[in-house]
């Protein structure tokens, strides 16, 4: 094979490319979960409010939101493995600092610049957009296995850090982490100094490209609604993920069982996340999208009247089976209903409104612990989110299928 057909979409290097985004994505993806099963031990160390040892979750997810943005573009101009090595810096120097921190704001503002937008960042909305540009017939399966990388950091990270923090502390896990991702990040990233092909717009119609656009609705409009809908989603989605080992804590069952039903809601997102590709390549991104969202509703429900530990492992696979594809759908629709050439722009903004989301319902739910003294309206608060979500997949849908039926009659 000659390197230039080699760089073709669809080549074997492609899929070994897309191996090596999804190893980084999965290192560097600690960002977003390493704040979550620490909070017990953070809140302890600093005395702190639940909401305030919320606070280094919610600027990591801020700082994933700006660095999505950012870290793209820089991206776009130097090639993705550029912000790649500088993540591998940023996270061996931000969990090395957050490790000497002698306060909570301290701990916060390292995560949010070190780790998440120089850091985890990289790793996240650029690999996604850097692999779309090497798949075209199977880009729907291409796009759900890199951001996959995010859940298998969620199922890989949670018990090793728990274990870290229960042999040696909270200070010396945030070291070794550190270390291991500057160690680890850098070799992986000499795979993505290739450029990516040049998809002329044939060979996008020709693999399945699909920009159909939404009749009667205006470009703008559409983006403001998938970026509500992004929103909505994932304060949903954050309850049960960012504060599951603190309600198995405030249960009596212990930080590692909360930190075992993370990781296995997390697992369960990766088959979630790969079927929802598989389906998205057959029956579109906008039935996707509210398929994931049905799906997901139903699992926070369940959290209402289970809480039994046994029970509560059950409800948090069933979580990670059903809302894991909810994100990657996003990505599929911005490729269905706009055109290729704003893909990047418009799915890196689509995915940042999903972090925001997670930033402020990891927060949101917090405080209205704090207030009530309960996660049960914490619940219902990621519920009604949903709902929104739902109303807003559901009259998207039925606006693009509303003039099919009136043609086909």
């Amino acid at each position: 094979m000659t390197p230039r057909h080699s760089s073709l979409p669809e080549s074997g290097y492609a899929w070994w490319r897309l191996l090596a985004a999804v190893l980084i994505s999965t290192i560097g993806g600690v960002g977003m979960w390493s704040s979550v099963v620490a909070l017990p031990s953070v809140q302890a160390e600093f005395g702190a409010a639940r909401g305030d040892a919320a606070l280094p979750y919610t600027f990591t997810m801020i700082g994933i939101a700006v660095g999505s943005v950012a870290m793209g573009r820089v991206a776009d101009r130097f090639g993705v493995v550029v912000p790649v090595i500088g993540a591998a810096f940023a996270l061996g120097l931000g969990y090395v600092a957050a490790a000497f921190a002698t306060g909570l704001w301290q701990f916060a503002i390292v995560h949010g610049l070190l780790i998440a937008l120089f850091g985890s960042a990289a790793t996240f909305a650029p690999l996604i957009a850097d692999t779309s540009h090497w798949f075209v017939r199977r880009r729907g399966i291409a796009v759900a296995i890199c951001a996959s990388g995010s859940y298998l950091a969620g199922a890989f990270w949670p018990p090793l850090i728990q274990s870290a923090i229960d042999i040696v502390g909270w200070r010396q896990a945030h070291m070794g982490i550190g270390i291991f991702c500057a160690v680890t990040i850098l070799p992986l990233a000499l795979a993505l100094r290739r450029p990516p092909p040049v998809l002329a717009g044939a060979a996008e119609q020709a693999g399945g490209g699909r920009p159909r656009g939404t009749p009667g609705l205006p470009p703008a409009m559409l983006q403001a609604l998938l970026v509500v809908a992004g929103v909505a989603c994932c304060v949903a989605m954050s309850m049960p993920q960012v504060h599951i080992v603190a309600y198995c804590v405030d249960l009596g069952y212990g930080a590692a069982r909360g930190a075992e039903m993370l990781s296995l809601m997390l697992g369960f997102g990766i088959v979630s996340r790969l079927a929802s590709g598989w389906i998205a390549d057959r029956i579109g991104g906008l039935p996707t999208l509210l398929l994931g969202s049905v799906l997901q509703a139903t699992a926070l429900i369940l959290y209402l009247p289970f809480d039994g530990l046994y029970a509560l492992y059950v409800v948090a696979a069933l979580f990670g089976l059903f809302q894991g594809g909810i994100v990657p759908s996003y990505a599929i629709v911005i490729r269905e209903y706009f055109p290729a050439s704003e893909a990047g722009a418009r799915v890196g903004l689509v995915l940042t409104a999903t972090v925001v989301g997670m930033a402020f319902g990891g927060w949101i739910t917090g405080a209205i612990f704090d207030l009530t003294g309960s996660y049960r309206t914490a619940f219902l608060n990621g519920i009604a989110w949903n709902v929104l979500n739902m109303a807003i997949a559901t009259w998207l849908l039925f606006r693009t299928l509303r003039p099919r039926a009136s043609a086909a009659a």
